[in-house]
């Protein structure tokens, strides 16, 4: 091992900020990362081995001990309940012979639960290893743990026909993109890359970000925030070097758009990176991608090979004096790494901690310099918008909410997948694109966004200044128990907190048990007022983005279906509050007596 470790280290240059990198080669090739690995990992880095051990526990997917040759890791989402989730589970359970959160006992898998991994659209969902399968049945899971007990690879299983993984086609051998409705910006074949980074290069970087700004882009990662507006405030400020990162760590529930984007217009996305690079002075890029898609990795370093080999990419791009490259920092799983600044810690090498703003990452953002962040879709917007002019992007969607937008839709409808339209159409006119049958509600922008009511908001339109929407759009119809749904998104972000602060990592678990109150039928009026009054403590005082939208999925189903809430609730009798359960409460508490009090006293 100690060879082994040395070679991982002189990769990475025993740079410190490389390190979830090195736990990444460390468990692909042991399985999982143990006390020796982490003992030569300290000593090669000059760190101690609790401070490599705190990185490894923040991550869901990194494994301290031997946890089976495959380990299997099942998408529990709201969307797979929906979809055969328990019967899929207990298939697994039977065919590998353990339950789940342990190890066969040959040895051979680890059954394990996990969040969302952007595949919503087909639904239920698994991880082997570094391979995806998707529309799980009892019969499929049959079949696929039979073939890896007969000592095939889950790539072997997946891609029976041998495909290159560095090919598109490996990637649609695993999963569907499930492209329903194309528009104007996004999915456009045979673009001219060189052609339109050559007329980039043409203009000084202030008329690049003129033209971004004019055609009044909004990252479209979730916050909104004027994307030329980030880029001349990321240029204007002071540093030695600074960094572009695109962010690929779509968590959220429910949002798999980035994922198409980066399946079938990769290049849109690396050129809009290297127009950001070239409008604020970066020579370095970095895509940080989820752990969930490390399937597309192969296939992403093949699309900056080729990037280079055209000239796109490198030193001296087009023959000028323009120096930029980009290489793909995986994730190890946590949602909160969607948090810019969470992320930025994740690339250094650290826990995904969200930093206290300000200063804001365009002043010190990754290695204490100017960093712009960017999500997927804001990169490739950026690269039609160059193409096309601010004008023609200013042409669609509304005054405050230009371009386009896509929407990853999910739940009870005939056409899950991915819709590109216009902002500003009403709810109901998407429902009817997607073949939605009898409604009730729909979750927009994912857990962390609204729960609206179809009855009463169907003519709201999706914009900033209305609905605004960061991709994520759940469909729930009126067969659906939406108290149970809020569980499933409570649960998440109890998962999920990073645990530094205290209003979201008390406070998530406390609406938690309130929604655990309800659906037993247990909870009263005051449990409500609760919520209300806990939920506001919690945005007003939380360090991040988690904290301050976690109450979100209770709050807004309170405020859109009251009379729902008002018919589980039940009145309290007497002193005692209906959530005091009195047996429980006393349980033990005989044989605590029998224990500790004296016979004579007795």
């Amino acid at each position: 091992m100690h060879q082994q470790i040395q070679s991982i280290l002189s990769l990475y240059h025993c740079d410190k900020t490389r390190l979830i990198d090195m736990l990444w080669d460390v468990q692909k090739l042991h399985g999982y990362i143990g006390d020796e690995a982490v003992g030569l990992l300290s000593d090669g880095l000059n760190m101690s081995p609790l401070d490599i051990r705190e990185t490894i526990s923040f991550y869901h997917f990194f494994i301290t001990r031997p946890s089976g040759r495959h380990q299997v890791y099942l998408c529990d989402s709201v969307i797979a309940r929906m979809n055969g989730y328990e019967d899929v589970r207990a298939a697994l359970e039977q065919e590998v012979g353990c339950a789940f959160g342990e190890v066969n006992d040959t040895n051979i898998f680890g059954l394990f639960d996990t969040n969302c991994i952007g595949l919503s659209d087909q639904e239920p969902a698994m991880m082997v290893d570094d391979v995806v399968f998707t529309n799980l049945t009892a019969a499929k899971v049959k079949d696929i743990i039979g073939q890896l007990k007969q000592g095939k690879t889950a790539g072997e299983v997946a891609n029976s026909a041998g495909k290159d993984r560095r090919d598109v086609a490996y990637v649609n051998s695993l999963v569907s993109d499930n492209i329903r409705e194309r528009g104007e910006v996004f999915f456009k074949p045979g673009l001219d890359y060189k052609a339109i980074l050559r007329g980039c290069l043409n203009k000084i970087p202030s008329e690049i970000i003129e033209i971004v700004s004019s055609s009044n882009l909004r990252g479209r990662g979730g916050a909104g925030f004027p994307t030329g507006l980030k880029w001349r405030l990321c240029g204007e400020a002071e540093g030695t070097e600074k960094y572009i990162i695109c962010n690929a760590d779509e968590g959220e529930p429910g949002t798999f758009k980035d994922r198409v984007l980066l399946t079938r217009s990769p290049k849109d996305v690396l050129l809009g990176m290297v127009i950001a690079a070239y409008a604020i002075g970066s020579r370095v890029g970095i895509i940080y991608l989820r752990t969930e898609y490390r399937y597309l990795k192969d296939y992403l370093e093949q699309q900056l090979q080729e990037f280079r080999e055209d000239g796109l990419l490198g030193n001296k791009i087009l023959d000028t004096e323009f120096d930029f490259d980009i290489r793909i920092q995986m994730g190890a799983g946590a949602y909160i790494c969607g948090d810019e600044t969470a992320l930025i810690e994740s690339c250094e090498g650290k826990r995904g901690t969200p930093r206290v703003k300000p200063p804001y990452p365009i002043q010190k953002g990754y290695l204490g310099q100017p960093t712009c962040v960017n999500n997927v879709e804001t990169f490739a917007s950026v690269c039609r918008i160059l193409e096309k002019g601010s004008d023609w992007f200013k042409g669609m969607g509304t005054d405050e909410s230009t371009g386009t937008r896509l929407l990853s839709v999910s739940g009870d409808c005939e056409r899950p997948g991915i819709f590109e339209i216009e902002w500003g159409v009403t709810l109901n006119h998407v429902l009817e694109m997607v073949g939605a049958k009898d409604p009730m509600a729909v979750q927009i922008s994912g857990p962390s966004g609204e729960c609206v009511s179809v009855a009463k908001d169907g003519e709201r339109q999706i914009c900033y200044s209305d609905l605004s929407c960061n991709g994520s759009f759940m469909i729930f119809d009126k067969s659906r128990n939406l108290v149970d749904m809020i569980k499933s998104f409570m649960t998440f972000f109890v998962h999920e907190s990073c645990g530094i602060c205290v209003p979201c990592r008390a406070g998530g678990v406390d609406l938690l048990h309130k929604v655990e109150l309800l659906l037993a039928g247990r909870a009263c009026q005051k449990d409500l007022d609760d919520i209300v009054s806990w939920g506001a403590l919690m945005r007003a005082t939380s360090r991040c983005g988690l904290g301050t939208t976690a109450p979100r999925p209770l709050l807004t189903t309170m405020e859109k279906f009251p009379e729902l809430y008002q018919q589980i609730i039940v009145q309290s009798k007497g002193p005692l509050l209906p959530s005091f359960d009195l047996e429980e409460a006393l349980q033990g508490h005989e044989k605590a007596y029998k224990t500790l009090v004296p016979e004579e006293v007795k």
